[in-house]
């Protein structure tokens, strides 16, 4: 399967680096304990922040005959070595307000010290180190890929951490821990990087060195620390260390090494003789040696272990991704010259493939000749009667990367014969642009020798059962008897949530068969009026979607009763109190737009279902009309008090009936066509339509606002596509 450049990139880079990348990584979650058996040590002292130097100096002289030396670890903790007045050596962590002795240094285990040289250096020295440099390079490079990636399936950058659906283990956490993991992962490889460079002397360091005039070095006034202002000054915090003189000379003096520079100070008036200021080039070297092993912070330590140990998933993800692709392949017993139907594929991760392989092998089976390839391999077929497309959509709208150079082929090979086409959709409602290539293609299919056997047909969540419904219309129209099998193909029910039923109409009260169910999430769940409810009745693959409407925070639906109804079966029969398990899913194109001047809702039926739940949450009181198509006034009752509430106060604006089975037959559409005008201007306005229903009104619908347009506005109804939004059936 054809796949992108970054996508290549990013496998490529992979693979080629994944065996050093993982003993880095497991080295890494090593090392990274380091700084936290460390830090986690009783030698730092309270209040160490405000400690000053003058004090500390002041306490190790009056309690020591001699001080040697005195350094702040990356820990925090004071190291000093003294001859006490036994005249006794004493090395190791003392307290710096006290000069009390607190315990020997700390050494460094030498567990620790074998895994930083495998981490470092694979034990091959100055190659190893190369290396690793190397490899920490290609982690960077691969983590820049993967984020262009994110950014392609996100649709755009502002979306980076917008939702993104579950429909397989391994690619779905592969993106979420790779959102979380980006900053803490392109930190470690640049320091990586950057430590690398720093061993082998790539970075310019030009040490400036002190210049002092010995001549004009004095003695007095003779101060002690406490009256030295550079030592007052100072905090312990900005110290690494100190150097005393070595002697009662003027010549011999104190060398403060801070974190930002170096301070050479009189012994005796502590006066300052000399002032370096470090180059940048130290100041990224000890940030990226703290970054990088994550030295005197707990959390940073553990940042670096989770990112190591997603680095690790990544891994296992990548590849189990990979095979599944490549498990999928595309293979062929007959000729594309020779085959009676062509089945083209789009599919970005591969999982179209799976059901277009199903359609083939049952196709062989039948005795029929097929021919199976991608979108973009499209040229003449010969001999091709029947030409199947099944595709993916990717980003916003376009097409998957096997797929994104078929409309201009479509153009360029023209076939010599006449021929039906049907397009199939997989897709996933959580996304706002559902299936719109599918829709792209069938559209440029339309032509003069070509025949629409089967409307667009669109697939959610990779459905078995919807899949099913499309091969039996498709089928038969072919005149074929197919039955694929379902054990490869089908998705068992997963993120489901449990309901609790609060509340429930009688079907028979309703001479339309119809009821409500309210149902209340067990646990906090977000949802909008408009979002989706996917109910498993036998807790298989077959699944049922319902659109929700949020009245008084629970989610209500509207239910159209079937005798041998699967779905509406099942909830009719459940009781107040009874446990529902159901997977919610966001349906964000369908959302009220925050900011719309005007809002037109249309339905018939129970397609009124989310539309109740919208006006319950009209608190701003947005003008709002209802076109309603119904069968005739006793079918009104079911929700009449909640409409008449919303006119009310003033959530409804208007509600405008049909009745299509009374004395008077009256159709939505019509009422659409008596009030083009208005609905022409809500338009015009910024307004916003949104219809709910039968996929028979919606076609009615569309067909009559397109006329409304043309007449009142001048303008066609693509005009304003961004301002109609529906969700029928």
């Amino acid at each position: 399967m054809t796949i992108s450049i970054w996508r290549y990139s990013h496998l490529a880079l992979a693979v080629s680096s994944f065996v050093f990348i993982f003993l880095a990584s497991v080295t890494g979650i090593v090392l990274a304990f380091q700084p936290i058996s460390e830090k986690i040590q009783p030698y730092k002292t309270d209040g160490f922040d405000q400690i000053t130097l003058a004090e500390s100096l002041e306490a190790f002289t009056s309690t020591y005959p001699e001080v040697l030396t005195l350094e702040v670890d990356h820990n925090d903790f004071v190291l000093a070595s003294v001859i006490n007045d036994e005249g006794e050596s004493l090395e190791g962590y003392f307290n710096p307000k006290t000069a009390e002795y607190l315990g020997q240094k700390i050494e460094t285990p030498k567990f620790f010290q074998w895994t930083t040289n495998l981490h470092r250096s694979l034990f091959l020295k100055s190659t190893g180190r190369i290396l690793v440099g190397l490899c920490s390079f290609l982690l960077f490079l691969i983590a820049v890929s993967g984020t262009i990636l994110i950014i392609k399936r996100q649709r755009s950058f502002k979306k980076f951490f917008s939702k993104i659906v579950n429909d397989d283990f391994a690619q779905y956490w592969h993106v979420v821990l790779g959102r979380l993991s980006l900053i803490p992962i392109i930190l470690i490889t640049v320091t990586g990087v950057y430590l690398s460079m720093e061993r082998f002397d790539l970075l310019s360091q030009t040490q400036p060195q002190h210049e002092i005039d010995y001549d004009l070095l004095t003695a007095s006034p003779p101060q002690s620390f406490a009256e030295m202002p550079i030592f007052i000054n100072t905090k312990l915090s900005e110290l690494k260390s100190v150097e005393f003189p070595f002697s009662d000379d003027a010549e011999d003096f104190y060398t403060l090494y801070l974190k930002n520079k170096e301070i050479v100070v009189n012994q005796f008036n502590g006066d300052v003789i000399s002032t370096i200021e470090y180059p940048l080039v130290t100041f990224f070297s000890n940030l990226s040696l703290t970054l990088h092993t994550g030295q005197g912070s707990i959390l940073w330590s553990v940042i670096l272990i989770i990112a190591s140990v997603n680095i690790l998933f990544f891994i296992y993800s990548g590849f189990a991704m990979t095979l599944k692709r490549r498990g999928a392949k595309l293979r062929n017993k007959f000729k594309k010259s020779n085959a009676r139907f062509v089945i083209l594929v789009g599919s970005e991760n591969g999982g179209t493939l799976v059901f277009a392989n199903a359609l083939q092998k049952e196709l062989i089976a039948a005795g029929e000749s097929v021919y199976i390839t991608e979108l973009n391999k499209y040229r003449k077929f010969k001999k091709a009667e029947h030409l199947i497309v099944m595709t993916a959509t990717y980003g916003e709208g376009d097409p998957p990367s096997n797929a994104n150079k078929f409309l201009k082929r479509l153009e360029l090979y023209k076939q010599n014969q006449r021929f039906s086409f049907s397009v199939v959709g997989f897709g996933s409602l959580a996304y706002p642009d559902f299936c719109k290539f599918a829709f792209d293609v069938d559209h440029a299919l339309l032509q003069e020798n070509t025949e629409q056997l089967v409307p667009t047909f669109t697939i959610n969540d990779k459905s078995f059962e919807s899949f099913e419904q499309w091969v039996k219309i498709w089928s038969d129209k072919v005149e074929l008897s197919l039955s694929i099998p379902k054990d490869t193909l089908i998705s068992r029910p997963k993120r489901t949530k449990s309901f609790i039923v609060i509340s429930k109409t009688k079907v028979d009260d309703n001479p339309d068969d119809t009821f409500i169910i309210t149902l209340k999430p067990k646990k906090h769940l977000s949802f909008r009026s408009g979002d989706l409810l996917a109910i498993y009745p036998n807790n298989d693959y077959r699944e049922r979607l319902y659109s929700i409407g949020k009245v008084n925070g629970n989610i209500q639906l509207s239910v159209k009763y079937y005798e041998n109804g699967l779905g509406s079966g099942y909830l009719n029969n459940l009781e107040v109190g009874d446990i529902c398990d159901a997977r919610h899913i966001e349906n964000a194109h369908f959302h009220v737009p925050k900011k719309a001047s005007e809002i037109v809702i249309i339905s018939n039926g129970t397609g009124i279902a989310p539309f109740l739940g919208m006006l319950d949450e009209n608190h701003k009181k947005t003008e709002t009309q209802l076109y309603y198509g119904l069968r005739n006034e006793k079918s009104l009752d079911l929700y009449k008090s909640h409409l008449e509430n919303k006119l009310e106060n003033k959530k409804l604006s208007a509600m405008n009936l049909a009745y299509s089975q009374q004395h008077e037959c009256v159709y939505v559409q019509e009422l659409l066509k008596r009030d083009g005008p208005n609905i022409a201007k809500t338009l015009e306005n910024n307004g916003v339509i949104m219809i709910c229903g039968s996929m028979a009104m919606y076609k009615d619908v569309m067909e009559t606002l397109g006329i409304v347009c043309q007449e009142c506005n001048k303008k066609p109804l693509s005009h304003y596509a961004k301002q109609i939004k529906s969700d029928c059936y």
